[in-house]
């Protein structure tokens, strides 16, 4: 199997597999491969003919007309997404198609990852096709090192203390946060700190999906639904609430069943927190047990599905959700 490739090289292959699931990331990969295929093309960028498919919308029989050349002349790019989706059929003819070594054709393929659409990834990767691996940013200090590199591409610098605000204001979606720096960068200058981010979210740093989810496991319900209510009026998404809350509860549970011999700095790298939010989770945690945690993880599930779509007010069933959450916890 080949070697995987840097997401930052986008070298232009026959066939190229993108793998992971970090959707900012593989779509930034697939555009930079795009672009590649344009730049290398013999033929001028603008009659470079580029398809972009959903492999599940692919019927028997129709990816071979895809890929077929133009009349009007020019190369074919062929951005097949969600390989991991293909039928039988439709992955035969994945196959054939890279195995073809058609001179006009470039097949870029994203996958998820995983067992589903494992045979026909091993086959592509066998054959000699371009592995560029997309890994999910989930740790803490991967978010930090995502965020030091978006200000680095625009040419800024911002100090720990402006991405820990950053991350505190905007949440973990890679998106938000690309989007976030790319302001920050051309609206703000010097350091981008602590100050810096607050000023320029105008209080919305202090009232996140985090700083709600604090009050809601710190069993201060009066303060954790004026947070809730100040980070809707300020445009906070009620996803990233929903999100915030379920990971401050499954913190409490984490941090709680490790028990409390280890310190902070050790606990860290087995459970991939910073030890100061440890040190804060061990602090909330007074006051919880077992089965009150229990019952919060059930109202955090329930919350999240009606957020996503199953409640017609989102904001309303986040105001339960925190109502609950403070109820589980011993003494309220």
């Amino acid at each position: 199997m080949p070697a995987a490739a840097s997401a930052a090289d986008p070298a232009v292959a026959a066939v190229t597999v993108v793998i992971g699931e970090e959707e900012l990331l593989v779509e930034r990969t697939v555009r930079a491969l795009v672009a590649a295929a344009r730049t290398a093309s013999l033929a001028p960028a603008d009659e470079t003919d580029v398809q972009d498919i959903a492999v599940s919308s692919l019927a028997p029989g129709q990816l071979p007309v895809l890929a077929a050349p133009s009349l009007f002349g020019g190369d074919t790019v062929l951005v097949l997404r969600g390989a991991q989706d293909a039928g039988k059929d439709v992955a035969a003819e994945i196959e054939r198609l890279a195995a073809a070594g058609d001179p006009g054709l470039v097949l870029v393929l994203t996958h998820a990852g995983g067992a589903k659409g494992k045979a026909l990834l091993a086959s592509l990767l066998a054959a000699g096709g371009r592995r560029v691996d997309c890994p999910p940013v989930k740790r803490f200090g991967e978010r930090m090192d995502f965020l030091r590199a978006e200000f680095a591409a625009a040419g800024r610098r911002a100090d720990d203390g402006g991405l820990r605000a950053l991350l505190d204001a905007v949440g973990t979606d890679l998106r938000e946060l690309a989007a976030a720096c790319s302001q920050l960068a051309a609206d703000t200058t010097g350091v981008i700190s602590q100050d810096v981010v607050g000023r320029y979210y105008r209080g919305r740093a202090e009232a996140t999906g985090f700083t709600v989810a604090d009050r809601a496991c710190e069993g201060k319900l009066a303060e954790a639904l004026e947070q809730l209510r100040w980070a809707l009026a300020t445009g906070t998404s009620p996803v990233l609430i929903s999100s915030a809350l379920a990971q401050g509860v499954r913190s409490l549970g984490l941090v709680g069943s490790a028990g409390r011999g280890k310190s902070p700095a050790s606990l860290a790298a087995e459970l991939g927190m910073p030890p100061w939010k440890i040190d804060r989770v061990r602090q909330q945690l007074r006051g919880w047990t077992s089965a009150g945690l229990a019952r919060a993880h059930a109202a955090v599930a329930e919350a999240d599905a009606q957020v996503k779509g199953e409640a017609a007010s989102a904001g309303y069933a986040l105001e339960r959700a925190i109502t609950t959450i403070v109820a589980c916890r011993a003494g309220n």
